[in-house]
C-alpha cells in the first residue's frame, strides 16, 4: 500500500487559533493538490508551544472540531498538534482525523521535556498511539517521544509502517531533528516525519529542520527554516523488504537479563 504524506512546518501566528486554523486549511488544499493523504503538523500547532498559561485558555473542543471540517472538506486525513483539556488535566495532544472528519484516535505526550511542559501538561500513558489509515499503520508520538529508543521498537514491533511526530524542538538540539531522527528510522526500518516550529516564540528559538525519512534512513523530504510543506510516498512494501533485509526486529532478544 502507498500513501503520501504531506509535513508542514511553519512558525505559525502564536496565540491565534484563527489564524492557525487558516494556514492548516490553505496547507491542506495544498496538500491533497500534491496528492496527499495525510498531513502532519507541528506540536501545539494549533495555538502555539511557548505561549504561557494562555494555552490552557485556548484548550477548546471546538478548535478540533474546526479542524476536522477542514479534513473533511478537503479529503485529507491530518495529524493535528493541540492542547487538550480533560476534566481538570491538560494535554499535550496529537488528535488523527481522518478523510472524513472523524476524530479516530489522539496521543498524549508521554514524555514531558523540561519545565514548560511539566509545568502546564500531565503525560500521556502510552509509548506511541497507532491508527490505521489506507493500509497503512501510522504510529503518533510527540516530540521527545521519539528520543526514547524503546518507544519506536515498541511501535515497530506492533508493525507501524510510519512514525509520525509533531514536534516543538528547539536549540540548542539541532542534532535530534539531524541524527536521532534518521537513527529511529533506521533502527526500526520505519518511515518517519518529524514535524517542526520554525523561528522564535517566547523564549524558544526553533531549529526548524523538519524531515520526512525512509526506512534506510535517507532524507526524502526536508527543510532547513522558513515554511514549507514537504511530501513524501509511504510503501508498506519497502518497509517489509527492509525489514528482512535488516532483522533487527527479527534477531532481537528482548527476554534477555542484564547481569
Amino acid at each position: 500500500m502507498h500513501l503520501t504524506v504531506a509535513a508542514l512546518q511553519t512558525p505559525g501566528t502564536p496565540g491565534d487559533v484563527t489564524a492557525n486554523l487558516a494556514e492548516l486549511d490553505e496547507a491542506a488544499a495544498r496538500a491533497v493538490a500534491g496528492g496527499a493523504g495525510l498531513l502532519v503538523t507541528p506540536e501545539l500547532f494549533v495555538t502555539g508551544y511557548d505561549i504561557g498559561d494562555a494555552v490552557r485558555e485556548l484548550a477548546s473542543p471546538s478548535t478540533i472540531d474546526a479542524a476536522a471540517v477542514i479534513a473533511q472538506r478537503h479529503g485529507i486525513a491530518i495529524v493535528l498538534g493541540a492542547p487538550e483539556q480533560s476534566g481538570d488535566l491538560l494535554y499535550n495532544t496529537a488528535f488523527f482525523i481522518d478523510d472524513t472528519g472523524d476524530i479516530i484516535a489522539r496521543h498524549r505526550k508521554s514524555h514531558l521535556f523540561g519545565e514548560l511542559d511539566q509545568r502546564y501538561f500531565t503525560a500521556g500513558d502510552r509509548a506511541a498511539t497507532l491508527v490505521d489509515h489506507r493500509g497503512v499503520r501510522i504510529a503518533l508520538m510527540i516530540c521527545y517521544d521519539v528520543e526514547f529508543p524503546e518507544n519506536v521498537r515498541a511501535a515497530a514491533a506492533a508493525g507501524a509502517h510510519l512514525v509520525a511526530v509533531p514536534t516543538a524542538q528547539m536549540t540548542p538540539f539541532e542534532y535530534v531533528a539531524e541524527h536521532v531522527v534518521r537513527t529511529r528510522a533506521w533502527e526500526n526500518q520505519v518511515y518517519l516525519a518529524y514535524v517542526n516550529h520554525d523561528g522564535h516564540e517566547g523564549d524558544t528559538e526553533y531549529v526548524g529542520r523538519s524531515s520526512i525519512v525512509g526506512p534506510d534512513a535517507g532524507v526524502l523530504d526536508s527543510a532547513v527554516h522558513g515554511r514549507a510543506l514537504l511530501t513524501a510516498v509511504v510503501d508498506t512494501e519497502v518497509v517489509a523488504e527492509a525489514q528482512q533485509r535488516n532483522p533487527y526486529l527479527l534477531d532481537r532478544r528482548p527476554d534477555l537479563p542484564v547481569a
